[in-house]
């Protein structure tokens, strides 16, 4: 029988020669990812199910990342990442990117691929919704509870329902003043917020083809925002080139077996997007789904921009904002937060139009935070994730519920690091094709 990438990939670490969508299989973990909020719950899971003295399935399968509230003198956050220290020094655990040291790395999902940890074929489990961004590299990659983790960490193996697929396809170049977020955002507000539940979601056509590593990255993490299982997009001489250079740096697993849709492979639907024919978009508060034309809405007043995040914080993130902001002053207070140490390194040696990165956002009065999750997931205070009331936020993260970056009564409109930057430029919403 004919099988999607992601129906093989479960197959094949169900140790079964097929799989159809709707099968309860036990799946073998390749990878799991958790991090300083769920980290605690999932090694109490792991304590009480298996034993305090226990040892974790694969000391090179675990991988913590302390991300979200890190920089700050909250108390009982200082203690989870405390709590992590112990577990990890206590299974000799290899990969844990400790904040406070040389081996913090930043925000978990960008962290991943950055250290080697993200290769096709395989399954990677998260204790984070957002772990879906690692479908960028031909992997199954989803999120799991503190429940469920604590279960992989003991076995290895986790019970899941294998996901039918619905298949979204661009087709032509992209223009210029387009990003991957905006392709997404047409996606979620096409289909709404609950329109791929428990589905997988691939992404193709010679525009996903075109597209960097980084924004790959960026339409597989918003799968999520549509209710997907996992999202995912076919490897290629750029994934290849990309995972050979990070695990060749780290140290990591180098070996892989990459997944294909058969030909005549099933879908449960496919969509294509004339990509020419899109236009720069939002989504207004207080949900992904609810896309408008930034021209809709243009002119509307906002109190600060935010471009960061694992969704925004990423090179070509800062890259496609440095574009717009060369040589020209913000008018409204913008913050820029790399998602990891190495694009915090990146703001210094990339360019644009001859000048560094970092250069260009300090000359436009941004403020340039450490790399973390930041204001994305809000957080204690100190963490600068609190918005004050009644404020308008334009930002490039995934996520725009009420109080998700701080304040209830604050909204946010999602936008691609073009749109946030054009924004940020005049205090109102502006399309970007108006300042490039």
């Amino acid at each position: 029988m004919a099988m999607t990438m992601t129906e093989k990939i479960l197959a094949r670490h169900a140790g079964r020669d097929r799989v159809e969508p709707g099968d309860n299989i036990w799946v073998t973990a390749d990878v799991l990812m958790t991090h300083d909020v769920c980290g605690p719950g999932t090694i109490g899971v792991f304590n009480e199910h298996f034993g305090p003295e226990a040892k974790v399935w694969d000391r090179q399968g675990v991988v913590i990342i302390p991300d979200h509230y890190i920089f700050t003198e909250d108390e009982k956050a200082r203690r989870n990442v405390d709590i992590l220290r112990e577990f990890v020094k206590a299974q000799d655990l290899p990969y844990f990117y400790d904040p406070g040291t040389r081996s913090y790395r930043g925000v978990c999902h960008v962290a991943l691929p950055h250290e080697g940890h993200a290769r096709p074929g395989e399954v990677l489990f998260g204790t984070d919704s957002h772990t879906c961004t690692h479908g960028a590299f031909g992997e199954f990659a989803t999120g799991i509870g503190n429940t469920d983790a604590g279960l992989v960490m003991g076995t290895g193996k986790l019970w899941v329902k294998v996901p039918p697929t619905m298949r979204f396809v661009f087709e032509g170049e992209l223009p210029p003043y387009l990003m991957a977020k905006d392709l997404i955002l047409h996606v979620i507000g096409d289909i709404g917020v609950d329109g791929a539940t428990y589905r997988a979601i691939e992404f193709a056509g010679d525009t996903v083809r075109a597209l960097s590593i980084d924004e790959r990255m960026t339409l597989c993490n918003m799968a999520i925002e549509a209710g997907g299982k996992n999202g995912i997009i076919a490897a290629d001489d750029k994934t290849r080139a990309y995972v050979a250079d990070r695990t060749s740096v780290s140290g990591t697993k180098t070996e892989y077996e990459e997944a294909t849709n058969d030909p005549d492979a099933k879908f449960l639907s496919e969509k294509t997007y004339r990509t020419a024919q899109l236009e720069p978009v939002v989504a207004q508060p207080h949900s992904p789904d609810r896309k408008s034309r930034v021209r809709d809405v243009a002119g509307t007043r906002i109190s600060r921009v935010y471009i960061g995040s694992c969704t925004g914080g990423k090179i070509a993130d800062f890259i496609a904002a440095a574009q717009i902001l060369d040589g020209r002053k913000v008018e409204v207070e913008t913050f820029i937060v790399p998602a990891t140490v190495h694009v915090d390194e990146a703001l210094d040696s990339e360019k644009v139009n001859g000048r560094s990165l970092r250069d260009i956002f300090a000359d436009a009065e941004c403020q340039i935070g450490p790399p973390s999750c930041a204001a994305c997931l809000g957080g204690p205070p100190d963490t600068f994730g609190r918005t004050h009331s009644n404020e308008v936020v334009v930002s490039t993260t995934n996520r725009n519920f009420p109080a998700r970056m701080g304040s209830k009564d604050s909204a946010v409109y999602l936008a691609s690091p073009l749109t946030a930057a054009a924004s940020a430029l005049h205090g109102v919403l502006t399309d970007p094709r108006d300042e490039m």
